[in-house]
């Protein structure tokens, strides 16, 4: 599976269908588990069941299918199981009492009757050294000679392996397949990955899916991902929380940030000060052109926000000095490194106030053909600045991330995509 998982699936004609994410099996009493079908990622980054009965090869990097898949989000059934996400981590007893066991891959083997089933494991038996960078032994072992034990079946299952397969997933991928997960898997894989990537992931979920999965974390890490987080998605999850529970994490967070994000609660949801970051490039008038294209390079700055720098007096964090005039990032490309970015202030653009409505945050954007737009209070001063994402959450309906959309047109644009692919039931 190790292998298999991000192997590129083609139909018969050579044609691209997508990227196997997991293999689905069902569970038999007196023999090893039975593949039924792949999830694979088609074009738009759906993911989809895949027939085992539809694959015809399984090779070296590649798999080969009919062509006939049914773009339905995948889903799974009862007694369905999924390798990666599921099954990879659990620990087993050997059934000779010789002790425990950590699967670290599986081996799926075609049967003559074309069939495929999954025969071997790779294991990790727990370490007999006290050292940090020891390891336990390996071994592959046949399914029949493991068993599960009670106590394995409460407790936690080790998330390694999966997270491993998320390392290229984008932050709105990756949120996606937290929630297909079971709920208790999404809370193992949730404890194990890292703050940051974990507060990407929660910057695309919903309010209610965010609050549900950090009340299954301890208080000081919650904090510490909320810390990661961009102040104005933090603050959205924290107008959900009741006002004690708020208060209290605000005190565990570092004292910047959650400072900004008290500043966000105090705006109206639907305004623009509720929905503005307070992190853009702010810069002085005499600042280069150079000094600025060195800021907005940062890898961890969101491309909206390095679209464009911010002018303003001293000081130069929110809320600044009175604002002076907005520089777009395609301007200063036409300017020599030299030139200050006083004199390419874009004179056309005034800020929205802190109160504007989304309503005419919007028309700002669209008028001008914008990707960020600064706010600024009464005084003239910059307080934060609007990115179209931020508007789009506002206006897309609240599940949009969950919707399929028209089927018709998704199989217009699946078949065209990938040419050959045939639409058909899931079975």
């Amino acid at each position: 599976m190790a292998r298999l998982a991000g192997c590129l699936v083609f139909d018969p004609v050579g044609d691209r269908v997508g990227k196997v994410r997991d293999v689905v099996v069902v569970f038999r009493a007196d023999a090893p588990p039975r593949v039924v079908g792949l999830v694979v990622e088609i074009p738009g980054k759906r993911r989809v069941f895949v027939s085992i009965t539809r694959v015809t090869s399984i090779g070296a990097g590649q798999v080969i299918t009919t062509g006939l898949i049914n773009v339905r989000r995948f889903e799974p059934r009862a007694g369905e199981v999924r390798v990666i996400a599921e099954i990879l981590g659990r620990e087993l007893a050997f059934r000779d009492g010789s002790g425990t066991a950590t699967i670290e891959d599986v081996a799926i083997t075609q049967a003559p009757s074309g069939l495929w089933d999954v025969t071997q494991l790779f294991v990790r038996r727990p370490k007999t050294s006290s050292s940090p960078f020891a390891k336990g032994a390996t071994q592959f072992v046949a399914w029949s000679e493991m068993r599960e034990t009670d106590a394995a079946a409460g407790a936690p299952q080790s998330a390694e392996q999966l997270i491993a397969t998320y390392t290229d997933l984008k932050p709105a991928d990756l949120a996606s397949s937290l929630l297909e997960l079971p709920k208790e898997r999404r809370v193992e894989v949730a404890a194990e990955l890292p703050n940051e990537r974990l507060a990407d992931a929660l910057e695309e979920m919903q309010e209610q899916d965010q609050v549900e999965l950090l009340r299954t974390l301890d208080d000081e890490r919650v904090a510490d991902v909320l810390d990661q987080m961009q102040p104005d998605d933090a603050a959205d999850l924290f107008a959900q929380l009741p006002r004690a529970e708020r208060e209290h994490l605000l005190e565990l967070m570092e004292p910047e940030e959650a400072e900004d994000v008290r500043r966000l609660l105090n705006y109206a949801p639907n305004s623009a000060g509720g929905l503005m970051t307070t992190e853009p490039v702010i810069m002085s008038a005499d600042a280069t052109v150079a000094e600025a294209l060195a800021l907005i390079r940062q890898e961890e700055l969101a491309p909206a926000l390095g679209a464009a720098v911010f002018l303003t007096l001293p000081p130069y964090e929110p809320p600044t000095g009175r604002f002076l005039g907005t520089v777009h990032y395609q301007r200063m490309l036409r300017h020599p490194p030299h030139e200050r970015l006083g004199g390419l202030v874009d004179q056309g653009l005034e800020p929205v106030m802190v109160n504007a409505s989304i309503a005419e945050v919007s028309r700002t954007l669209a008028s001008y053909n914008l990707v960020s737009v600064p706010v600024v209070d009464d005084a003239g001063r910059l307080v934060g600045v609007v990115t179209i994402d931020d508007i789009l959450d506002h206006l897309l309906p609240d599940d949009w991330r969950r919707r399929d959309g028209e089927d018709a047109a998704l199989k217009r644009s699946a078949a065209a995509r990938t040419g050959s692919i045939g639409i058909i039931g899931r079975r």
